[in-house]
């Protein structure tokens, strides 16, 4: 059974960090490409970051470009999200997802494994 679980949310004040990981078992992340998405309350899932199997490529959604940085260790079989100077408008639970295809993908329907997500939540 396949699972992706994410940990290393909470509480932080505005300008501040937070690291975020997902673990996954029964699943070899090496083989997919890994996203971060994030749903705010009566809100859409948003696209975040997303990293290729290799680690080679990444894309990130303009909001938290020059602030987040994702990464993957394919050997820990996790996946990373660094995030710094941290907004309100941040706030959200975080998901990592898996996805088998190719290219690089924002869209969270082409997703096919999903953690069940991290509240992070940035007070101002």
């Amino acid at each position: 059974q396949w699972q992706l679980v994410e940990s290393g949310g909470g509480m932080v004040q505005a300008g501040g960090s937070l690291r975020l990981s997902c673990a996954a078992s029964g699943l070899t992340i090496s083989y997919y490409s890994m996203g971060w998405f994030r749903q705010a309350p009566g809100k859409e899932r948003e696209f975040v970051a997303v990293i290729s199997w290799s680690g080679g490529s990444t894309i990130y959604a303009d909001s938290v470009k020059g602030r987040f940085t994702i990464s993957r260790d394919n050997a820990k079989n996790t996946v990373s999200l660094q995030m710094n100077d941290l907004k309100p408008e941040d706030t959200a639970v975080y998901l990592c997802a898996a996805d088998p295809g190719t290219p690089l993908q924002t869209a969270p329907d082409l997703y096919k494994y999903w953690g069940q997500g991290t509240q992070v939540t940035v007070s101002s």
